[in-house]
């Protein structure tokens, strides 16, 4: 006997620090099919005014900048739907029937937490590796089973989404996917990289920003204290730290990642509550063994 998939309604969360109004509106527009279909759209200015947007959508202001994972965790407070897809407000969906897609595939498994999306160079080239959440990025164009997620071209279950605490507003951003991943995982549910799903974007690295290199540093140190059994932690911190001073060129982006490491063993990293090994062995089948 056939059985009828319970309808998901969809919400988007768009988080924006209102200096890209051209671009926050090509982002609504995206959106267009999915409120047609009911779902609703939530726009967080995350410490600046919203610019004027269409009726209908609700608009949040926070009085200061509180970073990419509390932002987003406000919008995902005011949404009403079943799934929760997350936008930058430099991003856009090509694709006019990307909700449908994404209602069905939840739909259709319960113990789907996440889908990653694919992000579409739209200059036309490859697209960033770093956009593909595993260890083998090469082709972009192949699906598969991921430990972390893309947080600006993404899906989430708004219910395990809250059974796992959100992303951790402690982070302000670098990491946190990671560790809600981690989280959803340790819960039993999937997480999937899907690449028909499209999310165009610039291929444009983080490292551009600032401050990113020691919040990386800090962040995987926050990271694998609050979710690691102290051995992988330890092999987890040795091996990105070894990476770090492979990878990073400049002696100045060096300096700013050992002094955000040694900031993450003074920080608070919240609740400690390592993975179990069965979560540690899934990962390691999945391609990518938490220690790297």
């Amino acid at each position: 006997m056939e059985v009828e998939a319970i309808p998901v309604k969809l919400s988007c969360v768009i988080l924006t620090m209102g200096n890209r109004p051209a671009e926050l509106d090509r982002a609504i527009a995206s959106t267009a099919g999915l409120r047609r279909a009911g779902g609703d759209l939530v726009v967080v200015g995350n410490g600046a005014d919203v610019p004027p947007v269409p009726d209908g959508i609700t608009t949040i202001r926070l009085p200061e900048n509180v970073g990419v994972a509390a932002g987003r965790n406000t919008g995902v407070d005011a949404c009403t739907g079943d799934v929760v897809l997350f936008l930058d407000d430099d991003g856009w969906y090509p694709d006019a029937g990307l909700g449908e897609y994404i209602a069905g595939r939840f739909a259709a498994d319960p113990m789907l937490a996440v889908v990653s999306f694919r992000v579409v160079d739209p200059a036309g080239g490859p697209g960033a590796r770093w956009h593909v959440p595993r260890l083998r990025a090469g082709d972009p164009e192949r699906s598969s089973a991921v430990t972390t997620f893309a947080g600006g071209a993404c899906a989430i279950r708004r219910s395990a989404y809250l059974e796992a605490g959100g992303l951790p507003a402690r982070f302000f951003y670098a990491h946190e996917e990671t560790d809600l991943a981690w989280r959803l995982m340790d819960r039993g549910y999937r997480l999937e990289y899907d690449a028909a799903a499209r999310m165009c974007h610039h291929a444009m690295p983080n490292a551009r920003h600032a401050d990113f290199h020691r919040l990386d540093g800090r962040n995987r140190v926050l990271l694998a204290r609050r979710n690691l059994p102290w051995p992988l932690a330890g092999a987890y911190l040795l091996d990105w730290f070894a990476m770090t001073l492979i990878r990073v060129r400049s002696a100045s982006g060096v300096r700013a990642w050992l002094s955000g490491f040694a900031a993450g063993w003074r920080d608070d990293p919240g609740q400690r509550r390592p993975i179990s090994v069965r979560t540690a062995w899934r990962m390691t089948r999945a391609g990518r063994p938490p220690v790297i």
